[in-house]
């Protein structure tokens, strides 16, 4: 299961990476995708980028989201937007799902990679879920720059330069094809969400048992964020075709 910290924070995300609707429907452009496109978006949290894709492209997406709270807002979305015919929503763990092989046009996993252990591990997981000529989307982070300041707090994370998450990605059968990057406005304003929500839910709830912890991930997050993690940690969409 998720943190409970991140389903504090991200309380006021419609999106839940460091993107915005105009390069969600970029991508969807990119992807072709149609009213006749099948989607697979694993982890696909609170609904935001299937409800889009769905109402603005005509497309159908399925979701698979393990957290209960993101799983019933997405489902709620749906409804509200009127594709609930179009974005439907499965909770569980993606890592357990088995979808059959090549039926989906487009297999997308937005910032979530951890779900299968990482880049390689989700490349490996989703290529057999597309046909040959459909796409594998990943949205993953990239050092900007290396080496990383001695102070950096997140040193640890695996991830890898943006030419190393390229060679990743094509180092099975899929051929790079699209790179949609975050830019400085993305990061703010998916950091900065975080700052206020959880600022408004420690107020609110000061007695919480999960108050300490919410805290302390909160004022870490936001030291990281501010000191290293604006100039040095990038993110952005990689879009992998499976050739003929």
């Amino acid at each position: 299961m998720i943190p409970r910290y991140y389903v504090v924070a991200e309380r006021d995300h419609e999106l839940q990476n460091p993107t915005s609707k105009e390069k969600l429907l970029l991508l969807g452009e990119r992807l072709r995708l149609g009213p006749d496109s099948r989607v697979l978006d694993v982890a696909s949290g609170r609904g935001g980028p299937a409800v889009l894709l769905a109402k603005e492209l005509g497309c159908r997406v399925h979701g698979i989201e393990i957290a209960p709270e993101f799983h019933a807002e997405a489902v709620r979305r749906a409804a509200e937007a009127g594709v609930a015919d179009r974005a439907t929503f499965e909770l569980g763990d993606a890592a357990s799902a088995t979808p059959a092989p090549e039926s989906y046009d487009v297999a997308m996993c937005l910032g979530a990679s951890f779900v299968w252990g990482g880049l390689a591990g989700t490349l490996d997981a989703l290529e057999p879920v597309v046909p040959p000529g459909g796409y594998v989307v990943v949205g993953e982070p990239f050092w900007r720059e290396l080496p990383l300041p001695d102070g950096y707090e997140d040193r640890d994370d695996l991830f890898t330069t943006l030419d190393g998450t390229i060679a990743i990605l094509e180092s099975g059968g899929l051929r790079a094809v699209t790179v949609i990057a975050s830019s400085d406005d993305d990061w703010d304003r998916y950091e900065t969400l975080h700052w206020r929500a959880v600022e408004e839910w420690l107020a609110a709830n000061p007695g919480d048992p999960d108050a300490d912890g919410v805290r302390d991930m909160h004022e870490r997050a936001k030291r990281v964020y501010l000191r290293h993690g604006r100039d040095y940690l990038g993110w952005a969409v990689f879009v992998g075709w499976k050739p003929g």
